[in-house]
């Protein structure tokens, strides 16, 4: 009998959008091919909102890195599926090296290459591709829905600019933040310099939203968002502003 270990990984915590993969149903697939296979299931390692292209995944870090983690005892990972362990081919050949240089075999629940004997190179490659088109798709639908959203001026996520917060996935005033974007673009208007207008606000006891002294970088941040107080929205790099749904905090230009 065979001794693995196992590893799963979901890339959202409530399992919706593309990854609809749940870690129940990867451990229901894997304990059932471990049991038609001789196989004894020595520890199991699980990734929870875990992306599959970012590197920075402690469970499965373990597994390559750890001594615990050796041949032997030790010998095969068990995966439901190849994009467990990466949706790039790059990084998933990679991690097969490692394991490979431990003595450790990378066994696919759903994508049994063994039985092709020298076929199985090509085809693990092959359902690599698949794996990676796949995530360039998501980011791609992903991008557009968000794209969409914002031509039609609608908040498309992101940290809200000083003088709003989000409720309701909706960019709404925040009226003390507000009265301090009022105040810098009033300062402005008399031609002070940045450095003027922070010791103004630090002198009068306003607070940045992280509750300390505002610095010339805060003053630049609020002015540089002029056209979202004025009521526009672009997303992203866009150089394309439109009509906000939000509220706007300046008005009369």
């Amino acid at each position: 009998m065979k001794n693995v270990v196992a590893y799963c990984r979901v890339s959202t915590d409530g399992q919706t959008g593309e990854d609809k993969f749940g870690i129940e149903s990867q451990k229901q697939q894997i304990m059932e091919y471990c049991q038609k296979n001789d196989m004894q299931i020595s520890d199991w390692f699980i990734d929870e909102g875990v992306s599959g292209v970012k590197e920075d995944r402690p469970a499965f870090d373990k597994i390559l890195f750890d001594d615990g983690v050796k041949n032997p005892p030790v010998e095969c990972v068990v995966v439901a599926k190849s994009d467990r362990i990466a949706r790039e081919i790059k990084l998933y050949f990679y991690y097969e090296m490692l394991l490979q240089k431990k003595g450790i075999e990378l066994i696919s629940v759903s994508e049994d290459f063994g039985e092709f004997g020298a076929f199985a190179p090509m085809l693990k490659a092959f359902t690599m591709i698949i794996a990676e088109q796949e995530r360039i798709n998501i980011n791609k639908r992903t991008s557009f829905g968000r794209g969409v959203k914002s031509r039609s001026g609608g908040y498309s996520g992101g940290k809200a600019p000083y003088g709003y917060v989000v409720r309701n996935k909706r960019l709404e005033i925040n009226e003390p933040e507000a009265a301090v974007v009022r105040l810098v673009f009033s300062e402005r208007d008399k031609d002070n310099t940045l450095n003027t207008i922070c010791n103004f606000l630090n002198d009068q006891g306003y607070k940045s939203r992280k509750g300390g002294p505002f610095y010339i970088s805060n003053v630049q941040s609020i002015l540089g968002n002029k056209n979202t107080y004025l009521g526009m929205y672009k997303y992203g790099k866009s150089d394309q502003w439109v009509e906000g749904q939000q509220e706007a905090i300046l008005t009369g230009e």
